[in-house]
């Protein structure tokens, strides 16, 4: 039996889906363990697969000012995000070699796999890219910038942005090769080892189809879907969606920014101007609006893939899980992208034709929020957009080539 290790970090959206691959593996006769942080052992105890706990924060991320600037996005965000990464792999290095003894192969994230790679090396075990965003640089889009910069700078500066996370997290590779009695690589080693590695990223080419320019390797297999939850959502919310007419959803996840009080007061403004009924989740955001009456409902987690399928049109922040899961319901959109590759998947939303608009969070008030609302409920194009790539993601086997995958994997090592 294969004993896999996933190595994750991040939020609800980042974990969720490695928690069902896990388990869909786990019926293949793969022994799955989820390497993460306490909060997110519920998800491996739902999948039934193993949990590795990793040191937690010494507060919540996203909490802080800190936290609040790693979400800004820009250059002083992504230098903000990867410090805070940096910090956690150190805490977290002892706990992560310890998980890894007992693995016959490890899958990494894109913000894990410069701490995973060393570990997998150390452990002479094979390892495997499993990321929830395009990880590649490529010719055809940026998953960086705001928008499309043309061929020669959506690479350059993807590529550019790479580097530049390598060179943020050199110092504690050093540390974990030393620790592991690894000898040096030079940067150049490290990029062609990187780049020697198979790249299976975990959504739809129905959303995305793999760029021509990617190199042999790196593949695009569909999404991975979260374990569908065993708890009843609470009776209020059940009476709520009883009591008329679809709502719109409203979240923001974990993007705990200098936007929430804003964007707060824009919701509660939008609603008014609209009349929507409108399920609010506060999120890491800890979002809240100023808006009682019986048209309004605020919650805290519910699986989206229950919830998507009762509303009218879904809010969001266009992060990966996010965007995946109102595709998955064949529900519009209205993208409220804060910072990372949220605004790479608000332009996919809109090309797909099931979203309206791109709603920058930084400009986004009660006028526009109320306009994007009314067209995407409004018109029937983007409900039956929404329907067709919901067939399209459904036929989907994100699966099986995880496990070709594992195979070749293990085979390699067996023969090697």
């Amino acid at each position: 039996m294969t004993r896999l290790l996933i190595i994750t970090t991040g939020s609800h959206g980042d974990h969720a889906p490695y928690a069902g691959l896990g388990q869909a593996l786990q019926r293949h006769g793969v022994r799955v363990t989820l390497a993460a942080t306490s909060r997110f052992e519920q998800l491996a105890l739902d999948a039934g697969i193993g949990f590795a706990a990793l040191p937690d924060d010494p507060e919540p991320i996203e909490a802080t000012e800190r936290g609040h600037r790693a979400n800004a996005g820009g250059a002083r965000g992504l230098r903000a995000l990867v410090e805070l990464g940096v910090e956690q792999a150190r805490r977290q290095l002892p706990s992560l070699i310890a998980a890894a003894a007992d693995a016959d192969v490890i899958a990494a994230t894109i913000p894990t796999l410069l701490q995973a790679r060393p570990i997998a090396e150390a452990h002479g075990v094979p390892l495997v890219v499993l990321p929830l965003q395009p990880a590649l640089p490529t010719r055809e889009f940026s998953t960086i910038a705001t928008r499309d910069l043309g061929p020669a700078l959506n690479r350059t500066l993807s590529t550019l942005a790479g580097r530049f996370a390598s060179r943020l997290y050199a110092p504690v590779v050093r540390e974990v090769r030393q620790s592991l009695d690894l000898p040096p690589e030079d940067r150049r080693q490290a990029t062609a080892r990187i780049d020697s590695l198979p790249v299976l990223h975990g959504f739809s080419p129905a959303v995305q189809a793999r760029p021509h320019d990617w190199r042999p390797g790196a593949e695009v297999v569909g999404y991975w879907w979260p374990v569908a939850g065993s708890r009843r959502p609470r009776a209020e919310l059940l009476d709520f969606l009883a009591a008329g007419p679809p709502p719109v959803f409203i979240g923001f996840g974990s993007m705990a920014t200098g936007h929430t009080t804003r964007l707060g007061t824009a919701v509660a403004d939008a609603l008014a101007r609209t009349g929507h009924r409108a399920v609010v989740q506060r999120g890491w955001a800890d979002l809240r609006i100023d808006t009682t009456g019986p048209n309004v409902i605020t919650v805290d987690h519910v699986p989206h893939e229950w919830l998507f399928l009762r509303v009218a049109a879904v809010v969001h922040h266009a992060g990966a899980g996010t965007t995946a899961a109102a595709l998955r319901a064949g529900v519009p959109s209205v993208p409220v992208p804060h910072a990372h590759d949220q605004p790479f998947w608000a332009r996919r939303l809109v090309a797909l034709g099931t979203a309206p608009a791109v709603l920058p969070a930084g400009r986004a008030d009660g006028s526009r929020l109320a306009r994007c609302l009314v067209e995407a409920t409004g018109s029937p194009r983007y409900r039956d957009n929404a329907a067709r790539i919901a067939s399209a993601v459904a036929s989907d086997d994100a699966v099986t080539p995880v496990l070709r995958m594992l195979r070749q994997l293990t085979e390699g090592k067996a023969t090697a």
